[in-house]
C-alpha cells in the first residue's frame, strides 16, 4: 500500500521546525490530570506535524474562573511554562499568547474550531486541518477525550513518537513548588528505612460508571454511579444498557481490583504487615470505607495528608479569595406557643394523631458532595468551591505522580479500563518503563485476578497454599517480558505514553534485538533502534567506572528481590492454609 504523497512531504521537513510557520494552533484542554498530560503531548506532535506555532494550551480545570489563586494562569498552575518553551525550542515554535489581531478574531469566534477524537488520524490533520490552517492562519482545537492523535503511527513517523516522549518525560515539568514538595515526600518515605510501594486504586466515578461497576459498592455510592451512567448514555458517550451485572463485568476484567483484594494479593506475595504503602490519587470513590481492609492489613498505609502538613498543601495552592460558605441551616425550632396556635387552627375535630417526628437531619447530610441525591433526581451544577476543589486535585495528582514514579514498586488498581481515556496508573507505568525497565511495576491481568478470587470468595482471608502459588506465579510473570508484552497489546493502542517502547528507547550495538510482533505486525516488545555513538561512548565510560565493583544483588533479577518477602516465605515453611496476618482477638477479618 503506497503512502499518500502529502505524508511524504511532511516527513521531508519534519526534522527541524521552520521559523515561518503555517499558522497558530490555539487549544483548550478539558479533563483531569491524566487527560491533560496526554493531550498536551499530542498537541505538540500535531504542531510539529503541521509546522504550526503552538500557543500555550489553556487547561480548563485551572482557569481563573475556577476560583484558583490569581498568582497562576491555567497552564502555569500545574506546569513550568518557561521550561516547556525552552526544552522544545528546537522541536516546535511555542508562543505564550496569540498576536493581537488573531486574538480579536478569536474573541469574535471568527476562527475555525475543531474537536478531534482521541484517535484522530494523520490524514485528518494533513487533508482537513492543514489547508484551513494555511488559509486562516489560526485554528482552534478542543481536546476533551485525553488525546487528539492516534496512538500508533507508521514507522516513518518514529520522530513524532519520540517527540511525544520528550514532551511527556522532559518538557512537561511541574512547577518548582510541586517538584520540591514531591521530592520532600519521597525523601520522607525513604527516611523510614525500607522500600515503599505506591498503589493507585483508580476508583473514579466516571470510569466506574462507564464500565458498569455500581454493584461493587454500597448505598449512595451505587446510586451515584448509576446516575452518572445514565447521564453518559443520554449524552451518547456510552452505548450500553443502564442496568448491568457488575460481577459479570468484573469477571471480564472491566472492573477494578478493589483495595481489599490488592491487600490480600500483596500479603500473598510476601509483603509484611509493616510494608510502607503510599496511596496515590486525588480521588477515591467510595471514600475511606473501601480503604479500611487495606489499612487493617498494612498499618503503614500513608498518603499526602500524612506526609504533608496543612501549611505545605495550602502553600502549594497559593493565596485564594475566600468563598462564601453555604452553611447548613437546620429548620427553625417552633416555640410552645406557636405549636398551640397551629393546633387550634388545624381543621375540625376529631383529628388523627400527629405523625411521629421526623428523623433529625444531620449537617453532613446536607453539606456532603452527594447530598443532592436524597432530594432531587438531577445533579446540581458545581459550586465555586467544587470547581476550586477540582483544580486542587490536579496538584494532588501531580505530587502523587512524582511519588509513584520514584516508588520502589507500583501496583495499579484500575489501569487500561477499556474506556479509551488515559488513566493515572497507565501514565505512571509508562514513565517508569521509560526511566528503566528494571523498576518493579506490577501489571496484573484483571481477568485472571477475578478468576483467582472467585475460587476463594467464601473464605478470602484463609486461602489454600496452592492458591497462593497461583497468585505468586501470575504477579511474578506480570513483572517480566510477558507483562510488558501484554501492556503493549492492550494499553498502547489507546495511550501511547502507557508503553513508549520501542520508539522512545534505544539499544547499544552489542545488544541483540529480540523483536516480538503482534498479529498485525506491530512490534510489541524489543526492536529498539541502535543508540547514537555519543550515548554508547557514555555508556562504555560508565561501565568502566563500575568494573570490578560487584553488587550484592548480582545474579538476582530485580523483581526477585527479597526486600519485601516475609520471613515465613524465606524459610520455606508450607502449610495447607496460609494466614495473611496474625489473628487479632478484637477483630475478625471475616466480620
Amino acid at each position: 500500500m503506497s503512502r499518500p504523497s502529502s505524508l511524504v512531504f511532511v516527513v521531508s521537513w519534519l526534522q527541524v521546525p521552520k521559523e515561518q510557520s503555517n499558522g497558530f494552533i490555539y487549544a483548550k484542554v478539558f479533563g483531569g490530570f491524566a487527560k491533560i498530560r496526554s493531550s498536551i503531548s499530542d498537541l505538540v506532535a500535531i504542531s510539529r506535524l503541521l509546522n504550526a506555532t503552538l500557543v500555550i494550551p489553556e487547561i480548563q480545570e485551572s482557569i481563573r474562573s475556577k476560583e484558583i489563586s490569581s498568582k497562576f494562569k491555567s497552564f502555569s498552575y500545574l506546569y513550568n511554562e518557561e521550561q516547556f518553551i525552552a526544552y522544545l525550542k528546537n522541536d516546535v515554535i511555542i508562543a505564550k499568547t496569540l498576536p493581537g489581531s488573531l486574538m480579536e478574531r478569536r474573541r469574535r469566534n471568527e476562527i475555525p474550531t475543531f474537536k478531534p477524537t482521541s484517535l484522530a488520524s494523520l490524514n485528518f490533520y494533513i487533508k482537513e486541518i492543514l489547508p484551513k490552517l494555511k488559509k486562516s492562519k489560526v485554528i482552534g482545537l478542543i481536546i476533551a477525550n485525553g488525546g487528539a492523535l492516534q496512538s500508533i503511527l507508521p514507522s516513518s513517523m518514529s520522530e513524532i513518537q519520540r517527540l511525544r516522549c520528550r514532551v511527556a518525560f522532559h518538557a512537561l515539568q511541574f512547577r518548582p513548588e510541586i517538584q520540591r514538595l514531591g521530592r520532600r515526600m519521597v525523601h520522607k518515605l525513604r527516611a523510614l528505612g525500607q522500600p515503599f510501594l505506591a498503589f493507585h486504586p483508580g476508583l473514579l466515578r466516571e470510569t466506574l460508571a462507564y464500565n458498569g461497576c455500581a454493584e461493587l459498592f454500597q448505598d449512595v455510592h451505587t446510586e451515584l454511579i448509576q446516575h452518572q451512567r445514565s447521564k453518559m448514555i443520554k449524552e451518547g458517550i456510552l452505548k450500553d444498557e443502564l442496568n448491568v451485572d457488575s460481577r459479570l463485568r468484573r469477571d471480564k476484567g472491566l472492573c477494578p481490583i478493589m483495595p481489599e483484594e490488592v491487600g490480600i494479593l500483596l500479603r500473598v506475595m510476601g509483603y509484611p504487615a509493616k510494608t510502607i504503602i503510599y496511596l496515590a490519587g486525588s480521588e477515591t470513590f467510595g471514600g475511606q470505607r473501601v480503604l479500611i481492609p487495606l489499612r487493617s492489613m498494612f498499618i503503614n498505609t500513608l498518603d499526602r495528608t500524612t506526609l504533608c502538613s496543612q501549611k505545605e498543601l495550602s502553600d502549594l495552592v497559593g493565596p485564594e479569595t475566600p468563598l462564601a460558605l453555604n452553611r447548613f441551616r437546620p429548620p427553625p425550632v417552633k416555640s410552645e406557643k406557636e405549636l398551640i396556635e397551629e393546633w387550634k387552627k388545624a381543621g375540625p375535630r376529631p383529628r388523627p394523631l400527629p405523625p411521629p417526628p421526623d428523623r433529625p437531619i444531620y449537617q453532613h447530610e446536607k453539606e456532603g458532595w452527594y447530598a443532592w441525591i436524597t432530594e432531587t433526581p438531577t445533579e446540581p451544577d458545581p459550586s465555586p468551591m467544587d470547581q476550586r476543589m477540582k483544580a486542587h486535585r490536579l496538584l494532588w495528582d501531580a505530587i502523587d505522580y512524582i511519588v509513584s514514579v520514584e516508588a520502589d514498586a507500583f501496583f495499579p488498581g484500575f489501569n487500561n479500563d477499556g474506556s479509551g481515556w488515559p488513566d493515572f496508573s497507565s501514565l505512571v507505568m509508562g514513565h517508569r518503563l521509560y526511566e528503566t525497565t528494571s523498576y518493579r511495576t506490577y501489571r496484573p491481568d484483571r481477568i485472571v485476578v477475578a478468576e483467582l478470587f472467585n475460587m476463594i470468595r467464601e473464605n478470602l482471608y484463609r486461602p489454600k497454599h496452592n492458591w497462593t502459588i497461583l497468585v505468586q506465579e501470575h504477579l511474578n510473570k506480570s513483572l517480566t517480558e510477558e507483562g510488558l508484552i501484554r501492556q503493549s497489546l492492550f494499553s498502547k493502542p489507546s495511550t501511547f505514553l502507557s508503553h513508549p517502547l520501542p520508539e522512545c528507547l534505544c539499544r547499544i550495538a552489542s545488544a541483540k534485538a529480540n523483536r516480538v510482533r503482534g498479529e498485525d505486525g506491530q512490534v510489541l516488545y524489543g526492536g529498539a533502534s541502535i543508540c547514537p555513538k555519543w550515548m554508547q561512548h557514555a555508556n562504555n565510560a560508565a561501565s568502566m567506572n563500575k568494573e570490578g565493583v560487584k553488587s550484592e544483588d548480582e545474579g538476582q533479577a530485580d523483581y526477585e528481590s527479597d526486600d519485601f518477602v516475609d520471613e515465613s516465605y524465606k524459610n520455606g515453611s508450607k502449610t495447607n492454609q496460609t494466614p495473611l496476618w496474625d489473628q487479632d482477638e478484637e477483630m475478625d477479618p471475616n466480620d
